[in-house]
């Protein structure tokens, strides 16, 4: 089975590229509240290591990943090929 990639979403956490569904900006108040419900349900996987959450990541599973970096960014890192690759 080939690796695939992952994304490194801040501060040594990175989510592989396979699984992505959306990254959307944590602004918006429907986006706070759905973060509020998921967080409850213990569905959310924080990567911001206690700083201000900018992106929201969706992935194919249950889970969803907050992250300190700017979804731009992030979508600027899945375009020019900025990945990681698993190396064993």
């Amino acid at each position: 089975m080939p690796n695939s990639p992952v994304l490194n979403v801040g501060f040594y956490n990175y989510v592989m590229t396979d699984h992505l569904v959306a990254l959307v900006s944590a602004d918006s108040a429907p986006m706070r509240r759905l973060i509020q419900a998921a967080r409850k349900s213990g569905k959310i996987i924080d990567a911001t290591q206690g700083r201000r959450t900018k992106c929201v990541l969706f992935t194919t599973g249950e889970s969803i990943v907050l992250s300190a970096i700017s979804q731009e960014t992030l979508a600027k890192r899945l375009s020019t090929g900025e990945l990681v690759a698993d190396e064993e």
